[in-house]
Formats: structure tokens, C-alpha cells, sequence
């Protein structure tokens, strides 16, 4: 496959990634909770599936794009961190092996938890002047990023049975 085709095809998957992201985390499974306009969803679990299967830039805009979208939608306030903070939880992940379930991405869903978290407890420190009521924050950040850890893993167990990643991605990824 040529180089300018497979950008091409790429850029499509990052914005098909996009646009699940950002349905999945806006409206389905979308449970309010707390009074500061925090949500919990699985959009990540999509996320952490764009970071294996996409090279990093694409993973990187997919998730920044999905997450933004999600949040103009639905809580704006929140929209410049979550851009942030999406990108950043897809950096513990690696789309450089033949499988989705590496060993370096069986960790890396908890890995994105704590950034995840850490992000959102300093960006609503930030918004509403306080640093002690965003703590009770944290529990629902742990509920909602270990149910997309959950989604996630069966997903890709799933497409790992399959052959996914090695029929369709993993020869392009090699040499991107």
C-alpha cells in the first residue's frame, strides 16, 4: 500500500474513531453525576482502541476531536482540558505489535485511569477555585475509567481472537 494511501486511510479511521468517541462518551451511556457537570461513559474504552490500532498522531487527534466534540456537546466548561487530557491518556499505549492485548497495553488502561483523574482533579481545581471539593470527584473518575479499562479489554480480546489488528493494521503500522 502506498504512503499517501494509507495516511488516507488513517485520517478516515481517526475520524470514524472521532465520531464513535464522541457518541459514546456524550450520549450513550452518558450518567451524570455530582454537580459539577462530570459524567461517567465509556468513550475511553474507544480511545484506548484508536491508541493500538492507529499511529500515535492519529490516536492523538482521535481522541483530542472525540473527547472535545463530546464535551462542547454536553458539559463546554470542560472542553480545553478534556482535549488535554485525551491526548494524554493515549501515550501510555502502543500500536507496535502484531496484537491489541500486548503486554505493554494490559497495563496501560490504568495507566491512562491516573492521568485521567489527576487531570480532571487539577482542571476543576482550576475552574472552581478549590482544590478539596474536586477529591470526591476522583470516585467517579476511578467507576467511569475502570468500566472503559472493562470495555476495552473485552473489545479487544475480541478483536484479538479475530486476527484484527494483524490482518488489517499491523503490516501498516510497521512501516508509518
Amino acid at each position: 500500500m502506498k504512503t499517501t494511501s494509507k495516511s488516507v486511510s488513517y485520517l478516515a479511521l481517526s475520524g470514524l474513531f472521532a465520531a464513535v468517541i464522541t457518541l459514546t462518551t456524550a450520549y450513550f451511556f452518558h450518567i451524570p453525576y455530582g454537580s459539577n457537570g462530570g459524567y461517567i461513559h465509556v468513550g475511553d474504552a474507544f480511545i484506548f482502541l484508536a491508541a493500538v490500532l492507529l499511529p500515535r498522531p492519529y490516536a492523538l487527534a482521535a481522541a483530542a476531536i472525540g473527547g472535545g466534540l463530546a464535551d462542547l456537546l454536553t458539559a463546554p466548561a470542560w472542553a480545553v482540558a478534556t482535549v488535554i487530557i485525551k491526548m494524554l491518556i493515549t501515550l501510555p499505549f502502543t500500536s507496535n505489535s502484531n496484537k491489541i492485548l500486548s503486554s505493554r497495553n494490559l497495563f496501560a488502561p490504568f495507566i491512562a485511569l491516573m492521568i485521567s483523574a489527576s487531570g480532571y482533579y487539577l482542571a476543576e481545581g482550576i475552574l472552581f477555585g478549590s482544590f478539596l471539593s474536586p477529591l470526591a470527584s476522583l470516585i467517579g473518575s476511578a467507576i467511569q475509567g475502570g468500566g472503559s479499562a472493562g470495555v476495552f479489554f473485552l473489545l479487544a480480546t475480541v478483536f484479538d481472537k479475530a486476527g484484527l489488528k494483524r490482518r488489517f493494521f499491523f503490516e501498516n503500522t510497521k512501516t508509518l
